[in-house]
C-alpha cells in the first residue's frame, strides 16, 4: 500500500492514449493527479482490489514456497536449486489470484474518478464490483486473466531469483554475525539487495511484457484521442467512456486497449518505439534487441531496481518478523519442524 500511489502514476504513464501524453515526469504526474482527482480515487484508485488480492495471493505464495522448499531440502536437493524452484512454484500458485486483482486494479488506476473530466481512459466503472461485472459481461471471464502468460514470464523468474539471492544473503549474514539474529538493518539490507538484483536481471522481461501489453495499434478510421478539440465524451451504461461522433468499433478498440498488470513494472515505452506486432515474449525480445540494442532491454532498469529493492526489503523484513512471532507463540510447531 505504501507503493500504490507511485504504481498509479506508472500505470497512467504507461496507459496514456493521448498525444502528446498528459503524464510525463514522475513529479509532475504525481502532482497533477493529486490536484485534479485527490487521493482516494486519484492516487489510490484501485486500492481495494490490490488489498483484497494481496491476502490470498500472499498466502498461496509463501505457503507454496515454504512447503516446496522444505520438502526439496529434505529430499537432498541442492539448496540453490530448491530456492529457485520454490520461487517458481510459489509465484505460479499465487498468479491465479493476483493476475485478476491486478487487472481490476490497473483499470481503476487508469480511470481515476468516476466520470473523470480530466482524463479519457476508456474505462468508467463505479467501483471494483462494477468493474468486475462489466468486464465479465462485456469481454468475458477470460479478460480478468489478460496478460497471464506474459506476467508469468516476468514474475516467475523474478520471484525465483529473488528468493535464491535472499536465502544466500541470509546465510552469509548469519555466518558473519555468528547468530540467528542478524538485526533489523541486515534484515532490510538482504531483502532489498535480493529484490534489486533480481529486478535488474529480469528487466528485459519487464520491458517486453510492458510493451506487449501497452502498445496501441492505431485505428485509421478513428479520430486520435486528445488531438481534436471537437471530440467529447459520453458515459455509457456498460462502464466505458465513449467519445461522441465515433463508431462503436473504435469504442471497442479503446475499451480493449491493453494495460500492463502486476507490479513491479516501472518501464514506460519511449515515444516512437517500434510496434512489436506479436504476442510472443521471445519474438518481442528479439525485435527490441534488433531495433534498440541491449539498452532497449534495460530501459528503466534504474527505477525498477529501486522499486523492487523497496518492495522486497519491506516484504521480507515483515515476513521474517512474523515468523519470529509465530516461533515464540508456537514453540512446539517450531521444534517439530526442526526435527523433521
Amino acid at each position: 500500500m505504501l507503493m500504490h500511489s507511485l504504481d498509479t502514476v506508472k500505470t497512467r504513464q504507461q496507459g496514456d492514449p493521448h498525444i502528446p501524453p498528459r503524464y510525463t515526469s514522475l513529479g509532475s504526474s504525481y502532482y497533477t493527479i493529486f490536484r485534479q482527482e485527490g487521493i482516494r480515487r486519484g492516487l489510490y484508485g484501485g486500492w481495494l482490489p490490490a488489498l483484497l488480492g494481496s491476502f490470498p495471493g500472499t498466502v498461496l505464495f509463501f505457503g507454496t514456497y515454504e512447503y516446496s522448499k522444505r520438502h526439496m531440502l529434505d529430499y537432498g536437493v541442492q539448496p540453490h536449486v530448491a530456492y529457485l524452484l520454490s520461487g517458481f512454484l510459489g509465484d505460479f500458485a499465487a498468479s491465479v489470484v493476483y493476475v485478476p486483482s491486478e487487472v481490476l486494479k490497473t483499470r481503476l488506476q487508469l480511470q481515476g474518478r468516476y466520470n473523470n473530466p480530466y482524463f479519457a481512459s476508456g474505462y468508467n466503472y463505479k467501483g471494483m464490483t462494477d468493474a468486475a461485472r462489466t468486464i465479465v459481461r462485456r469481454e468475458g471471464f477470460s479478460a480478468l486473466f489478460h496478460g497471464y502468460k506474459a506476467t508469468l514470464y516476468r514474475d516467475m523468474p523474478f520471484s525465483a531469483l529473488q528468493f535464491m539471492f535472499y536465502e544466500q544473503a541470509q546465510s552469509w549474514a548469519h555466518k558473519w554475525m555468528g547468530s540467528r539474529d542478524i538485526g533489523w538493518q541486515l534484515e532490510l539490507l538482504t531483502g532489498a539487495a535480493a529484490g534489486g538484483l533480481a529486478g535488474s536481471i529480469t528487466c528485459p522481461l519487464d520491458v517486453v511484457k510492458t510493451r506487449l501489453q501497452t502498445q496501441v495499434v492505431p485505428d485509421p478510421t478513428a479520430p486520435a484521442i486528445g488531438t481534436s478539440s471537437a471530440t467529447t465524451q459520453a458515459s455509457t451504461k456498460d462502464g466505458t467512456i465513449k467519445p461522441t461522433g465515433t463508431t462503436e468499433s473504435s469504442t471497442q478498440k479503446l475499451q480493449k486497449r491493453l494495460i500492463s498488470t502486476s507490479s513491479p513494472s516501472t518501464h514506460t515505452p519511449r515515444p516512437g518505439a517500434v510496434t512489436l506486432d506479436t504476442s510472443s515474449v521471445f519474438t518481442g525480445l528479439r525485435i527490441i534487441y534488433q531495433t534498440e540494442g541491449i539498452a532497449g532491454w534495460f530501459r528503466g532498469v534504474g527505477p525498477r531496481a529501486v522499486w523492487t529493492s523497496i518492495q522486497s526489503g519491506c516484504m521480507l523484513f515483515l515476513y521474517q518478523a512474523i515468523l519470529r512471532q509465530l516461533e515464540t507463540r508456537m514453540p512446539g510447531e517450531q521444534e517439530r519442524t526442526e526435527v523433521a
